[in-house]
């Protein structure tokens, strides 16, 4: 959607709408982190996000406001779509309004994440290969009890908790040691190989650990009805024709709402728009 004379118009008008709501608006800050943030009637616009993302942010940071309104306390509890659509079937909403947010925001999709995911499973699965050369009955669930004899008398022993480590060592003249999981054949030529994969294997089972808690993090959050409800208006902006294609039933039943003044304001704003 190419920025205009136009949008800055409508920008201008959707803002002092907002004001005269009784919001504080403020659109040079950093918004927490995010592209556009809402709290206690106030909404926050990164400066840092193009022109072109500003009236969807605004209509989605407005949304939130809106929902507020219907749902006190929704900052807390992250909202019900019960409410939001003012009925207790909300299945069938809540599959389309996944689909819409996965429109609105790619990264809803966390397709990075889960591709180095399944990366550092293959090398899991690689490093697992290496070790059952040698020791057929290993099995990561369980302790490796070889690999812990001879780690202890080892200074690699201090990879199995940091992917780079730095020693320092003597009273009057220090001595410096670096070691990293990358040099570990380098740094410790003795070892065996199938102890050098397994340090690599527990380095990538921590890795994997966090890129799912990253990965459960941001679904919980693209998850909550409020985000799930500010998307879909989002969406209508940028494009109503796909967003009625992806959710038609949550589409029909949105409309019926606000044109019954369910939304309150928002009939309002999209009259501007």
């Amino acid at each position: 959607m190419k920025y205009n004379r136009d949008m800055v118009l409508k920008e201008k008008e959707l803002i002092k709408y907002f004001r005269s709501l009784g919001l504080e608006v403020h659109t040079a800050t950093k918004a927490r982190g995010y592209q556009g943030f809402y709290l206690k009637n106030r909404i926050d616009i990164s400066k840092n996000i193009s022109s072109e993302r500003i009236i969807p942010t605004l209509l989605h940071e407005f949304a939130h406001y809106i929902h507020s309104q219907i749902e006190p306390f929704m900052e807390k509890t992250g909202g019900s779509l019960e409410v939001l659509f003012d009925t207790a079937e909300v299945k069938t909403y809540y599959e389309e309004l996944l689909k819409v947010t996965n429109f609105v925001d790619k990264h809803s999709k966390c397709e990075k994440l889960r591709y180095h995911k399944s990366v550092i499973k293959e090398k899991i699965l690689e490093y697992e290969r290496i070790i059952k050369n040698k020791y057929p009955k290993f099995m990561r669930s369980k302790s490796f009890k070889e690999f812990d004899k001879y780690i202890k008398k080892s200074k690699a022993k201090y990879l199995l908790k940091y992917d780079r480590v730095k020693l320092v060592s003597g009273l009057f003249f220090k001595k410096t040691e670096i070691f990293t999981i990358d040099n570990i054949e380098r740094d410790f030529p003795e070892m065996p190989i199938e102890f050098a994969a397994y340090i690599r294997l527990r380095s990538c089972q921590k890795r994997q650990s966090r890129i799912a808690s990253k990965i459960n993090k941001l679904n919980k959050y693209y998850n909550k009805p409020t985000e799930l409800f500010a998307r879909f208006i989002e969406g209508l902006y940028l494009d109503s024709v796909t967003i009625q294609r992806l959710a038609p039933n949550t589409y029909n039943k949105f409309y019926d709402l606000l044109n019954k003044g369910y939304y309150q304001k928002l009939g309002n704003v999209f009259e501007m728009l």
